[in-house]
């Protein structure tokens, strides 16, 4: 894991709940934010990866978001584990795979949905009261880049959440100030990931690796960063509404 440079107490004191954590950017994020002394409650989606949460998470609950129960379970989870919070990250997500447009199921579809977009905004509402008795609470949620380009063949639905997600990114910001609760998104462009070794093929990666300015994938160490900057009051406490974008210049915009 990269020394950040961050502060040790940067967040000594604070509570940070982040879900997808298991692996990847999550993994990388909840890493940065315990070296940074905050309290880390953590989700793991798939069996198995809270193991590597070990030492870093200060409670691990394995929930899968597809499921409405497993959702409540983890929202009773942490409100029995902390009555404050002062970071909320959204990290869980992913594909399921690629869906042409004319065969994508209903289950497809719904499963997608589900976890994706439908459990960001049960477990928003249900963290709302906690993060209000925090002095200066934030919200980062994990959006992509295909919020704004619409994602390559087979992904629009996976897209199309994202982009919902950030439109109510923005619509908390607005929101949730009289509390005093930011909220913002960070988008990753292609990052190297199980998620493109999942879906995306090694010929598909390395032209786009081609078409990057900086000529190479990101990595979860490349996020991490942002998700300190946009929680930390100290470093952000007048950006709320906005879109950071983690890509290489892959899109400039």
């Amino acid at each position: 894991m990269a020394d950040f440079g961050f502060s040790g107490d940067l967040f000594s004191g604070k509570t940070v709940v982040i879900t997808g954590a298991g692996r990847g950017i999550g993994l990388a994020v909840a890493t940065a934010f315990k070296a940074s002394g905050a309290t880390v409650i953590a989700h793991s989606g798939r069996a198995g990866t809270a193991r590597q949460l070990a030492g870093i998470a200060d409670q691990t609950f394995e929930a899968d978001f597809t499921k409405s129960e497993d959702v409540n379970r983890f929202i009773v989870n942490v409100t029995e584990a902390t009555s404050s919070v002062d970071v909320l990250i959204h990290n869980a997500g992913t594909m399921f795979g690629r869906f042409p447009a004319d065969k994508l199921t209903s289950t497809d579809y719904e499963k997608l949905v589900m976890l994706n977009q439908t459990s960001v905004v049960r477990v928003t509402k249900a963290m709302i009261p906690l993060l209000r008795k925090s002095k200066a609470a934030s919200i980062i949620n994990t959006i992509s880049i295909s919020a704004t380009t619409g994602g390559s063949p087979g992904s629009s639905i996976y897209s199309a959440t994202k982009a919902f997600v950030a439109t109510y990114t923005k619509a908390l910001a607005r929101e949730l100030a009289p509390d005093n609760i930011r909220a913002n998104a960070i988008s990753p462009g292609t990052i190297a990931t199980d998620f493109h070794k999942r879906y995306s093929s090694e010929e598909k990666l390395e032209a786009t690796r081609l078409a990057i300015p900086l000529k190479r994938l990101g990595t979860p160490d490349d996020c991490a960063p942002a998700y300190l900057f946009l929680a930390a009051n100290q470093l952000s406490g007048y950006i709320t509404g906005q879109t950071l974008e983690i890509n290489g210049g892959q899109l400039i915009i």
